[in-house]
């Protein structure tokens, strides 16, 4: 697949993949309309404080990490049409309550149920992988996510000018936030009616249970409850962090924690119903997959998206504090590393196709990523700004175009399972900006760099480990197992049995 090809519009494929990274495009948009009218709230709103941004800006994730888990199931069973659509329809509601709402529960808890559209990301990606050949998935699933991330960008660019002059007034920014949760529900309608479930009836396979990902022997099966627990436990730290500045109280942050044990356990539970009966039938050999390969590319998001998000917030004001810069200049320059996004993740997809061994292309990127956040470590007032932009730029294209290699990966894994994997690997994601930003509260940026070069060599050595090149992943069609047959057959006679009088 060429850059040319995406002009041919005609083409479905090449209009499924316009329809999905617009869709997600918007719900980014919508995701991170706060930050950039954050000055025009608090002039608005007498009493509202800096702490009360910073407590939103946490809810606006709290749930992105275990939305993003039941998004994975639900796009295994339901398809991402339905899923992709019902999401942008509802989550115009928190957004519209968010935008006229009056008082601190009403903000908190409408941005809280907000940070849930953070799952949109996976859903599109499942969707893509519908549409898109496994040797032409790199550069699809790249150019998803390159240009549909880019929506938190360009909320940043417009958004106030939205809200100053197209409404102008103190409270301008609740219609510029109301404008665009209306824009998205408009569009999920839109995408029900406009798209399907692949090119045809049988591209969407089902899987045999959504409550928990299944896996292919015992080990794996304990392997996966471990990798799970991290996924839902990760939220302690944000109770944490939110009782720490003084918004919660310890019987809340208590009753929270029990919250999320209880979740913990009843992600351990589901995992065990769902994969002992199958696990004591047996797995045929050709529907087996290599688990190892699943935790690997979870930690290669943990340490690339994960790195991404914590770079995004401290960049401006590294710049700022290191070379002097003004506030306006520091941010410009920082705003680089997010811009790279739009070519470096379809080129990391378009490398992972073109180069005919997926996991080297991983590994490449990943050792990149490490070599890259070394350097910035290592930089200081004594260097030429150019030089410091250059390297911020270098690294962030091994950021971003692993992030591309990364999902060229998954859909060849388990044609199955791609929404669940999708969605555990996505939260990592989400896993990894938390644990950095809160390691960050405690470190210098010279020895977070450090931090997180060390977590992208750690994770280049357990993909040298674990990573398994995934067969198939060049060919013309996915490869389909006799369990995939079976569960097709099962449906097709559930169908007609509901046909039949």
């Amino acid at each position: 697949m060429k850059v040319a090809d995406l002009f041919k519009v005609r083409s479905p494929e090449i209009k499924a993949l316009h329809l999905t990274w617009i869709a997600f495009f918007i719900t980014f948009y919508v995701w991170f309309n706060m930050a950039p009218l954050a000055t025009s709230m608090l002039r608005d709103i007498d009493w509202l404080t800096q702490d009360h941004i910073r407590l939103f800006a946490i809810a606006n994730v709290a749930l992105t990490i275990p939305a993003r888990i039941i998004v994975g199931m639900a796009l295994d069973r339901f398809g991402p049409r339905r899923v992709f659509s019902i999401l942008m329809v509802t989550m115009a509601v928190p957004a519209l309550a968010f935008a006229f709402g009056n008082t601190m529960t009403q903000l908190l808890v409408a941005r809280l149920v907000l940070s849930s559209i953070g799952a949109s990301f996976v859903v599109g990606i499942h969707m893509t992988a519908l549409w898109f050949k496994p040797k032409h998935i790199g550069f699809a699933e790249g150019f998803y996510a390159g240009w549909g991330n880019f929506g938190s960008a360009a909320a940043a660019m417009t958004l106030p000018t939205i809200a100053l002059v197209w409404y102008g007034g103190d409270e301008g920014w609740r219609w510029a936030i109301a404008q665009s949760a209306l824009v998205m529900a408009a569009y999920g309608i839109y995408y029900w009616f406009a798209i399907s479930d692949g090119p045809d009836a049988t591209s969407h396979r089902k899987t045999r249970k959504a409550l928990a990902m299944e896996v292919s022997t015992w080990a794996d099966m304990i392997k996966l409850i471990l990798w799970t627990i991290p996924l839902v436990g990760c939220l302690a730290i944000l109770v944490w962090r939110i009782q720490d500045m003084g918004f919660m109280s310890t019987t809340t942050a208590v009753f929270a924690y029990l919250a999320i044990l209880a979740v913990v356990v009843y992600q351990v539970v589901q995992i065990i119903r769902v994969n002992v009966p199958i696990l004591k039938k047996g797995v045929p050999d050709d529907d087996k997959y290599h688990f190892n390969s699943v935790a690997a590319l979870n930690t290669t998001y943990f340490a690339n998206f994960g790195a991404e998000l914590a770079v995004i917030s401290m960049l401006p004001m590294f710049f700022e504090q290191t070379w002097g810069l003004s506030a306006a200049a520091a941010g410009l320059i920082a705003a680089s590393f997010a811009f790279v996004n739009l070519v470096a993740r379809p080129m990391g997809g378009a490398v992972s196709d073109r180069m005919g061994n997926r996991r080297f292309v991983m590994l490449s990127y990943m050792f990149g990523i490490g070599i890259g956040f070394t350097l910035m470590a290592m930089m200081n007032a004594s260097w030429p700004l150019i030089v410091a932009i250059a390297i911020t730029i270098f690294t962030s294209f091994f950021v971003q175009g692993s992030e591309g290699a990364t999902f060229g990966i998954i859909p060849s894994i388990k044609r199955r399972i791609t929404g669940q994997i999708s969605g555990m690997a996505g939260a990592y994601g989400n896993v990894g900006a938390v644990v950095y930003l809160t390691i960050f509260t405690f470190v210098t940026p010279t020895q977070f760099f450090y931090i997180l070069a060390t977590g992208a060599f750690f994770s280049w050595l357990v993909c040298f480990i674990w990573l398994k090149e995934p067969e198939n992943a060049f060919a013309e069609e996915y490869h389909i197992s006799s369990v995939d047959r079976m569960i097709a057959e099962q449906e097709q006679l559930k169908a007609e049995g509901r046909a039949s009088p």
